[in-house]
């Protein structure tokens, strides 16, 4: 895991612009605070981070061969959890290797096949290949977007990037929002390829993007296929076990300190109970972590989207798997510091609006990095198992708009309700969600004879698992990597999310419950506690403490009239939510002071040249 970066330039040489490419590089210290690297040859000109997970001391970056007809260069960000098998293909193949690392095999596979690499690696990756023996830059992202990756075009080349602060450290992009950027970061519809920032786009998943001098293309190498499942429940269910084992296997693969994130939760639970039983067959215990809120677990008030509290069934499956477990506790003073918002913004480069979620989950992962270098998340597995309560939503099947966006404006109102009146006319969100609906579901194949409620369900499923799920992904990404810590996400495994997605709902919930196949493959590590319980979101503070301190801070930047925040946001909505005098310790009476605040942030930090009109 680290952070990538570069610049090509077909009309200069690189090797004289060492100053912005250092810039450039330095932005990703954070996602690589192990190592730095960088490496120009003629118009490419290439930066490395590096977080040391495989092969210490022999993985560093760029890496490159020289061959007869020029150099070949590369720098890498994740990991290739079949890099040994591929390994020993490409050494019967005539190749050598001088390393141990998974860096060198993409290397070698590219030199092999090509950018045809990316069909044969199982992973989550975003790599860039310099290659001088044909003049181009190839940049290929892995098929579930697990690893950010970004592009921009130049008059004479591309700059790119893990995060978006590497390519706006260089002078030819400039932060910059339109319009459409806006609309982003206000509807949660993660549209593929947008990057907010104008110019900016991102290599969508599962692409590859190639610049050369007669311009860029795309190749599309994995898209989520609709196809025929023939297998009954008992293969089923065993062929979703079966995945499963060799998914976690491979994940426990690193030559650093691992652990797992425990939530309580089935998926969460399942994949830490199948690590435990792996690690154990070595003698080894699994390390877990889990967040708590001071006082939470003893004053917790159920509501319509938590009904339990996490703690209780974290510790039931700790002490069933046996792991060496932690709590690591959180109080209102933390999550609401105004630095721990900036650290935040810094990571995500926007203000993507999920409050106490995103606080929570940076606070969490920093005291993990303390003990562990890789962490195991149960990500992913709602999507791709149908978890979440709106899959179950009559009113959600029956919406033709994104269904999440059906069931956050039930719990926690309209995102656009902060906005400025004249603001979020111009911006006609509802209008853009509709659009952006159309769009997705327009390339959905239905399959022969597949009833119109399956149907209506495999599109569901669809638009979560290509739409949804990146925008979680990108979080975890950029909350883990702002504190050096790799978390992988066995779940997003694209044979899994193959098989699962092209099983018809009602297989996906033969119990009538939420992710059926995935309690029934793994029933027999879970506590009874666990197996029974029903979803419950990411835990999010219910501690008043968070909310008044969100109000004095509301307050203090009401007394700068002239911050450019208000050019976006509604003062008057604002201070009636600064100045309740009970404050409210849900999500949904804190999140227009949360969105004001990280816009303020934001703008501070970025200083972006916005156009509202």
């Amino acid at each position: 895991m680290c952070g990538i970066t570069g610049w090509v330039s077909f009309d200069r040489d690189l090797t004289a612009e060492s100053t912005a490419l250092h810039a450039m590089t330095e932005t990703m210290a954070c996602r690589g605070p192990d190592d730095r690297g960088t490496w120009a040859e003629g118009p490419a000109a290439l930066g490395h981070r590096r977080l040391a997970i495989i092969d210490l001391p022999g993985g560093r970056q760029p890496m490159s061969v020289r061959t007869p007809e020029g150099a070949v260069a590369l720098v890498y960000s994740g990991e290739t959890y079949n890099f040994t098998e591929l390994r020993r293909e490409l050494t019967d193949r005539g190749h050598e290797f001088t390393t141990d690392s998974d860096t060198e095999v993409v290397l070698h596979g590219y030199l092999e096949w090509g950018d045809a690499v990316a069909e044969r690696l199982n992973g989550m990756y975003a790599f860039a290949v310099w290659d001088g023996r044909h003049g181009r830059l190839v940049m290929i992202r892995d098929r579930m977007g697990i690893k950010p990756f970004y592009y921009h075009p130049t008059p004479d080349g591309v700059l790119f990037g893990s995060e978006p602060k590497a390519i706006l450290a260089n002078p030819l992009a400039r932060p910059r929002v339109a319009l459409d950027g806006l609309r982003e970061l206000f509807t949660l519809v993660k549209t593929p390829g947008h990057a907010v920032w104008d110019g900016m786009h991102e290599v969508e998943p599962g692409t590859v993007v190639t610049v050369d001098r007669t311009g860029l293309r795309t190749r599309v190498y994995w898209r989520l296929e609709t196809r025929p499942h023939t297998d009954d429940r008992d293969t089923t269910i065993a062929t979703v076990r079966s995945l499963l084992d060799d998914i976690v296997r491979r994940q426990l693969v690193a030559d650093v300190p691992r652990c797992t994130l425990l939530s309580g939760g089935l998926d969460s639970s399942a994949m830490t109970a199948l690590a435990a039983r792996q690690l154990a067959e070595h003698g080894e215990k699994v390390r877990s972590f889990a967040v708590d809120f001071v006082g939470q677990a003893d004053n917790f008030v159920a509501d319509e989207l938590r009904g339990t509290p996490d703690t209780p069934f974290v510790h039931d499956v700790a002490r069933l798997a046996r792991t060496d477990h932690q709590d690591i506790v959180l109080d209102a003073q933390a999550l609401a510091d105004p630095a721990v918002r900036e650290k935040v913004i810094r990571a995500r480069d926007l203000p993507a609006g999920f409050g106490d979620m995103d606080t929570s989950l940076l606070l969490l992962f920093r005291a993990i990095r303390d003990q562990s270098t890789v962490a195991l998340s149960g990500e992913s597995a709602d999507e791709v198992f149908g978890g979440y309560l709106q899959f179950f939503d009559e009113d959600v099947r029956r919406a033709d708009t994104f269904p999440w966006l059906v069931h956050f404006g039930r719990h926690f109102g309209d995102d656009s309700d902060v906005l400025r009146p004249d603001l979020a006319k111009t911006l006609d969100l509802e209008g853009y969600i509709a659009d952006g609906y159309r769009t997705a579901v327009s390339g959905i194949h239905r399959l022969d004879g597949e009833s119109d409620f399956e149907y209506r369900m495999r599109r569901i499923c669809h638009l979560h698992l290509t739409r949804f799920v990146r925008a979680l992904l990108d979080r975890k990404d950029r909350m883990s990597m702002a504190v050096g810590l790799e978390v992988r996400v066995p779940f997003c495994d694209h044979r899994l999310v193959e098989y699962v997605y092209n099983t018809p709902w009602s297989l996906k919930s033969f119990d009538g419950r939420e992710k059926s196949l995935l309690r029934e493959a793994t029933a027999d590590l879970l506590p009874r506690s666990v197996y029974e319980r029903v979803k419950s979101p990411y835990p999010s503070t219910q501690d008043p403490r968070y909310a008044r301190a969100l109000q004095d801070q509301v307050k203090d930047l009401l007394t700068r009239p002239s911050h450019p925040v208000f050019d976006l946001v509604d003062r008057e909505r604002v201070r009636q939510a600064a100045e309740r005098d009970t404050p409210v310790s849900t999500q949904v009476g804190r999140r227009g002071l949360e969105r004001a605040l990280d816009l303020a942030q934001w703008l501070d930090l970025y200083n972006p040249e916005l156009t509202l009109n």
